[in-house]
């Protein structure tokens, strides 16, 4: 499968525990059932004034009672995007059988990744301001919005001090880089344990960027079709709890995926389309890190956008290493739409539980194959199927490419 070899100076890291908001489910066994059964969560926006676009449909996260899952930070302190990398960052703890005890009597690291930040509550501030005067803002989101901090609100929530925090603004590959981090981390020994991945709420700004862009479609997303007319905006978060084998296996935990590597490049080609070349080195990097070979690999977790340049040139890069027939490629924002930094971190979460209870996620939306994209999407129906190493994939504006190979846990790894 690998060939990697034992090196004692790096230590095998697992993915343990997953936290999940999106417009799909909440809850990382939802959304697996989500994932399984292909559905989408596309609906009209709420959040905001739509009022001036031709279309405004999305990806909201309903159906959560946040206050179950945040219980010392107050939410008036903290905005969207905050309020969720703490919720799913509390389901990833608990899902993982973590105890709070157990994190504060350790060295950690929080790394949280974000388009935005809190962009939704930007937002509604330029508009009070702009509409009503500074005298109409509202005084919680005027106090909370100068320190925004994703990962210090995490930090926050569970009393941790030891604790090295990091947001990383790399759009839609932030959850990947990430990701990264804490791998990096758990794996050198310079921490016990990592909480880690991404976050964006919906905001009008993201929303007006991508339309004036001529990007957004008009009714739903469809990665890899010949008909797709662009993206849909979304939110949520997905956080994940990175630990070392031997912690992991001292404590019995259940593990979803062993991170094997990724890899990490900026081409800075061109400020919103991808570069094919750069896009295929990320992917080799990936894979030298991981110790892997093309062959290896069992499912691509693509960035998938439905956009005609991204799907385009995703494909002819996936080309480039895999030759003309890689594995199967999946579109997971056809069901929860682009959820920008939390993108790749929701990504991440699916392929883990793709090799955990073996079945491929489909490509939802898929009405007719384009021609020039000529790959396996697994469209519109799930497939079961033992999956062993997935590669999942986080492309950004500006060129911050992120690729992520996860595998099955096998003690004794070939």
């Amino acid at each position: 499968m690998s060939t990697r070899e034992a090196d004692p100076s790096r230590r095998r890291v697992l993915l343990t525990g997953a936290g999940v908001l999106s417009s799909v489910a909440n809850g990382v066994t939802e959304y697996k059932d989500a994932l399984r059964a292909g559905r989408v969560g596309t609906a009209p926006i709420t959040l905001f004034d739509t009022a001036g676009f031709q279309y405004a449909r999305g990806h909201q996260v309903s159906d959560i009672n946040l206050t179950d899952y945040i219980h010392r930070v107050p939410l008036t302190d903290l905005g969207r995007a905050s309020q969720f990398s703490v919720a799913a960052a509390r389901m990833a703890v608990t899902d993982a059988e973590l105890a709070e005890e157990d994190l504060r009597s350790k060295r950690g690291l929080i790394a949280i990744g974000t388009t935005d930040g809190e962009g939704h509550d930007l937002d509604h501030l330029a508009e009070t301001v702009l509409r009503h005067g500074p005298d109409r803002m509202e005084p919680e989101i005027a106090r909370r919005a100068p320190a925004l901090s994703l990962s210090m609100a995490v930090a926050k929530e569970f009393r941790l001090s030891d604790v090295e925090v990091s947001t990383i603004p790399t759009a839609c590959s932030a959850g990947n880089y990430a990701l990264g981090s804490g791998f990096d981390a758990v794996r050198s020994g310079e921490v016990d344990y990592a909480l880690v991945g991404g976050t964006d709420g919906l905001c009008r700004k993201n929303f007006a960027g991508f339309y004036r862009l001529g990007l957004i479609s008009p009714d739903e997303c469809r990665p890899f079709d010949a008909d797709r007319e662009g993206l849909l905006t979304g939110e949520g978060a997905g956080v994940m709890v990175l630990e070392s084998e031997e912690s992991a296996l001292a404590r019995g935990a259940h593990v979803y995926a062993e991170i094997l590597g990724y890899g990490l490049n900026c081409d800075a080609h061109h400020p919103t389309a991808p570069e094919e070349d750069s896009v295929a080195r990320c992917i080799r990097l990936a894979l030298d890190d991981a110790g892997l070979k093309p062959e290896d690999v069992d499912l691509i977790s693509a960035h998938g956008t439905g956009t005609k340049t991204n799907d385009l040139t995703e494909t002819r890069a996936i080309q480039q290493v895999y030759g003309a027939t890689p594995p199967p490629m999946v579109g997971i924002k056809s069901m929860i739409g682009h959820t920008m930094g939390a993108a790749s971190a929701l990504g991440a979460i699916a392929g883990a539980l793709a090799i955990t209870h073996g079945f491929i996620p489909p490509t939802a939306n898929h009405r007719r194959p384009d021609p020039e994209c000529p790959i396996d999407c697994v469209p519109n129906q799930s497939l079961d199927a033992e999956v062993r190493i997935v590669q999942n994939n986080g492309l950004a504006f500006g060129g911050n490419n992120a690729v992520v190979m996860l595998g099955k846990y096998a003690k004794d790894p070939c």
